[in-house]
């Protein structure tokens, strides 16, 4: 829902903040050095306000109301909940929720970062750092985080046996006495925690199916080659059929996957397929945020509440593949709209309702310059939802269109005839009856894109509702 952010929490709830084990001055390296790239300086600031409510080498800090937090971190509420769940995503947050007679608890245990030999052979991590910061701040950070690796010479350490005696059976016994206390938790580090991908992402249904009709065995596609899978996959947008033939590739004698094969190999792949581009952090590979979604489950949707549905439950990148039947969309097209969605922070629905009245007034045809320009007034406007893009759409249409003939105002005098596009479904509500001239001319112009149209009308009829996921 719109306001889903106030059904998950409100000022008055508590929290209290935990740690999953002790955090050190180097961690707090790691998190501002190699995390901040990637979540901002926001979610950082509540990582470490978090952290500064815990006592020295203590794992528990004390209760209090979320309005506290919110006046420490100086954000709105919408704003915390968006930066909590950020740092949940990246897995340096693990939240919970205990609930008691009315009253809403929840303890945020702090996950200390991946240390940095993981953090730079996890496969994703990394590559985003990379995109984010450039090869040359890149290397400098390993650098930072790296260092020679110790001389050859011969180990002479002394054993424990060799030190220390045996125990006496009455040691024993004290000893066994001072055991039988209540169970607690010691005090410690604790390992740091991978970001996690839902199984959604990645069709494994399908691989599995493919995979029976070649050598690979279904056996060889054990837990930790899933979780390779679904990275690379969500990485570097390999489909199952392309997985197969890698999956192939690095499969050994003993019918085991070779996982850091895999990896070379879909990094080779990505660059067979896009060049040496360094993928970005799949901004076309996100959905709508389910606090910015307007549309829930009915029994009896109107069209245009389908239509909304739609274009918030699919990312941008499987809405233009659709738009191309199946076939994989031109990497000008996907880098025009990812580019506009990172410099306009356009939400991913409202970037579908772009591609659809773009594509469809254009031939099917994404304009950078028309794409940039709508997307910028839609920023100024703050529109983060599929109604709102709809509605300014409709309210804006024919400035757009004006636009569209390189003119910023309406002439006074001689004024040409805009012409009349091909339009969605979802615009055609409101659209103000055409004189003769008009409907003539966008009779002749309908006849040249009657088979697009034909094709998106299909396109919704048939439409299946992907898995939800969170963006």
């Amino acid at each position: 829902m719109k306001d889903y952010h106030w059904t998950e929490l409100i000022p008055g709830d508590r929290y209290r903040a935990r740690c999953s084990g002790i955090l050190h001055e180097f961690d707090r390296k790691l998190v501002t050095l190699l995390y901040q790239p990637l979540i901002g300086t926001a979610a950082l600031g509540l990582y470490m306000t978090l952290w500064a409510e815990l006592e020295q080498d203590r794992l528990w800090g004390e209760e209090h109301s979320h309005h506290r937090l919110m006046t420490l971190t100086q954000m709105n509420l919408k704003s915390f909940y968006a930066e909590r769940i950020k740092l949940e995503g990246i897995g340096l947050l693990t939240s919970f929720l205990r609930q008691e007679d009315g009253n809403r608890t929840f303890y945020y245990e702090l996950q200390p970062p991946l240390k940095p030999d993981e953090f730079f052979t996890d496969g994703m991590l990394n590559i985003y750092l990379y995109n984010r910061v450039g090869n040359t701040t890149y290397m400098q950070l390993k650098n930072f985080f790296s260092d020679e690796p110790p001389e050859q010479a011969e180990n002479v350490t002394r054993s424990f046996d060799e030190v220390f005696q045996s125990l006496q059976p009455s040691e024993l016994s004290m000893l066994n006495e001072a055991e039988s206390q209540p169970d607690r938790q010691f005090i410690g580090e604790a390992n740091g925690r991978e970001p996690s991908l839902s199984s959604s992402v990645f069709d494994f249904d399908l691989l599995l199916d493919g995979l029976s009709e070649s050598v690979v065995s279904r056996k060889s596609v054990t837990g930790p080659v899933k979780e390779t899978i679904i990275k690379l996959a969500y990485v570097y947008g390999i489909d199952p059929v392309n997985m197969k033939n890698l999956l192939m590739d690095a499969l050994q004698p003993d019918e085991t996957i070779d996982r850091e094969l895999l990896r070379r190999y879909a990094r080779d792949w990505y660059g067979f397929q896009y060049g040496k581009k360094t993928p970005k952090l799949a901004e076309i590979n996100k959905v709508q945020p389910a606090a910015d979604r307007t549309v829930s489950d009915q029994s009896e949707p109107t069209q245009e509440q389908i239509m909304i549905r739609q274009l918030e439950s699919m990312t941008p990148y499987q809405y233009m593949k659709d738009l191309y039947e199946g076939a994989e969309p031109t990497l000008a097209d996907l880098q025009i709209i990812e580019e506009v969605m990172l410099q306009q922070k356009l939400q991913p629905g409202v970037a579908n309702v772009l591609i659809n009245y773009v594509m469809l007034r254009a031939d099917m045809k994404l304009s950078k310059g028309f794409v940039q320009t709508i997307a910028g007034h839609w920023a100024r406007k703050k529109v983060t939802t599929v109604e709102g893009a709809m509605q300014l759409a409709k309210k804006e249409h024919k400035k757009y269109l004006e636009w569209a003939e390189g003119k910023n105002k309406p002439s006074a005098g001689k004024r040409k005839p805009v012409r009349s596009e091909l339009l969605p479904d979802w615009m055609k509500e409101k659209e103000p009856a055409q004189t003769t001239h008009e409907a003539q001319a966008k009779s002749s112009q309908d006849s040249d894109l009657e088979k697009e149209k034909q094709k998106m009308a299909e396109w919704i009829k048939n439409y299946k509702k992907p898995p939800n996921s969170e963006s």
